[in-house]
């Protein structure tokens, strides 16, 4: 969910300024590609409704877009630091690598590190001589290519969300750039990449702030100008203690990714917001606002909204608290608004799926009084009773106690009083049936209360639910009263 946040405040800072947004996909790191991942990208951001100008797919005038691809180009950008003494060759083993670590340990360093310092005592090609460096190249020696850091000197750059940072570079160590399987590290790719396709805005989580002072000096080693960089908050969890993960959804039961996910490697499914019934718009509405505030009031806000108001300097630069609520609320809000049309062909595709038949226009009535109690539209299910035919107290002993328990002293004459009241309406409106329930009132001297759960009971099977009269001009007087004589004979055995 952070990952489509981050897209989402891209695609909104873009739409605001009239720029671009781009998708690369970043798959240097062989050890953690995961197979079907950019399937689920693509599929997240569609739908999500970021649409991209370039990627991997539609293609653009900076691809190609996956940096698989791109790979010839990073060599070259590395060779030529090394050229320009701004980045060197490092031939140290692994094992040479944890015997310095060792050392340093043993000297009391709390966090060894391959830096200006390290590097001037280990096997690389500012401690080797030129020919030996060369003769090393010519063999194949294993090797990565390391960025040359200054020894004294400080990296200053302002972040558009958190202000000015200062970092000196006795703090930063020597990264490897281009590693020995012919494949560059994340950072010399992505500002690679970033300067060949024209990024104007880096803006990405704050696990990633502590690399940024390491990119601005591989810009000032390249003499390229940077593009600014904005640090999102980590989304948190729901009592705020710690980063929002996988595991936070399945222990508490709300999903975090935006479409169901099966790890390849695991078999583990994470769930997903399409998959639980959440409409895209609601979820990028609530998402949007995870972290962001629109300087006013108003909650509820389409895509265009979104990206009229978005601001950077309104993000916040702490986390942001997660509210599993708070996204249902979003739902529910989005459901209303949906036409009564829509509403009902969604609510008969559910039912279909029951093997439960309805016409569009009872479908579309029925969702009309449902959705006022729904989050979700499989909530909309609660009244399949609208389109079954039936007493629905038949195998339902949770209905038949709650009758019973109601079934009072003249329960049954008012009851009897109600169906004659009902055959004989003229027509079959909400209005006739509560104008024919009020004269069975009445005619027996009864307050609504004592008379309306028995009557909820015997046509609907449960106590909650839309008001009865809606319910029974949906269902009709045929239904309504072979409901109410079921109910009847039902109270009549208990006397």
């Amino acid at each position: 969910m952070g990952g489509v946040r981050t897209a989402l405040y891209n695609y909104l800072f873009a739409r605001k300024h009239g720029g671009q947004f781009l998708l690369r996909i970043e798959d240097t790191d062989q050890a953690r590609f995961v197979p079907g991942a950019e399937d689920y990208i693509r599929q997240s951001l569609a739908w999500c409704g970021l649409k991209t100008v370039e990627d991997p797919w539609q293609g653009g005038p900076h691809g190609p877009y996956r940096q698989s691809e791109r790979k010839h180009l990073y060599r070259e950008y590395a060779e030529r630091l090394v050229h320009e003494d701004k980045a060197y060759y490092a031939f140290d083993t692994a094992e040479e690598l944890e015997a310095m670590r060792e050392r340093l340990k043993a000297a009391g360093v709390a966090a060894p590190a391959y830096n200006a310092v390290t590097r001037e005592h280990m096997r690389n090609s500012l401690t080797l001589s030129t020919a030996e460096t060369r003769e090393r190249l010519a063999r194949g020696d294993e090797h990565v290519v390391r960025l040359k850091v200054p020894r004294q000197a400080e990296v200053r750059f302002e972040d558009l969300i958190r202000g000015w940072v200062n970092v000196h570079t006795s703090n930063i160590d020597d990264k490897v750039l281009y590693k020995s399987d012919g494949m560059p590290t994340y950072h010399l790719a992505n500002i690679v990449d970033d300067h060949l396709m024209a990024i104007t805005h880096v803006i990405r989580g704050e696990e990633w702030l502590p690399s940024a002072p390491l990119h601005v000096l591989i810009y000032e080693a390249f003499g390229w100008e940077r593009p600014a960089f904005a640090h999102l908050p980590l989304i948190l969890k729901p009592d705020g203690n710690g980063k929002l993960s996988k595991r936070d959804g399945d222990r508490l039961g709300f999903p975090v990714f935006p479409l169901d996910w099966v790890d390849p490697a695991s078999g583990e499914r994470s769930s997903g917001y399409r998959e639980r019934g959440y409409y895209p718009e609601a979820f990028i509405n609530m998402l949007a606002l995870l972290g962001w505030n629109p300087g006013t009031d108003q909650e509820i806000m389409t895509m265009d909204e979104l990206a009229a108001l978005f601001d950077l300097e309104r993000v916040h630069k702490g986390g942001a608290r997660f509210d599993p609520e708070k996204a249902r609320w979003f739902n529910q809000q989005y459901l209303r608004q949906q036409p009564d049309a829509a509403l009902g062909a969604q609510l008969r595709q559910l039912l279909a799926g029951m093997g439960v038949a309805s016409t569009a226009d009872k479908a579309t009535a029925a969702a009309a009084l449902l959705k006022e109690r729904a989050t979700f539209p499989v909530d909309m299910l609660e009244g399949e009773y609208l389109f079954t035919q039936g007493s629905p107290l038949l195998n339902n002993e949770e209905a038949m106690a709650e009758l019973q328990k109601r079934w009072k002293p003249g329960t049954a004459a008012a009851l009897a009083s109600f169906i004659a009241q009902v055959g004989a309406m003229a027509a079959a409106e909400a209005a006739d049936f509560e104008q024919a329930f009020n004269l069975a009132l009445q005619e027996h001297g009864l307050k609504m209360g004592q008379l309306m759960p028995v009557y909820r009971l015997c046509v609907a099977g449960r106590m909650q639910g839309p008001g009865m009269f809606d319910v029974s001009a949906i269902l009709g007087r045929t239904e309504v009263l072979t409901r109410l004589e079921a109910g009847l004979k039902t109270g009549a055995a208990w006397g």
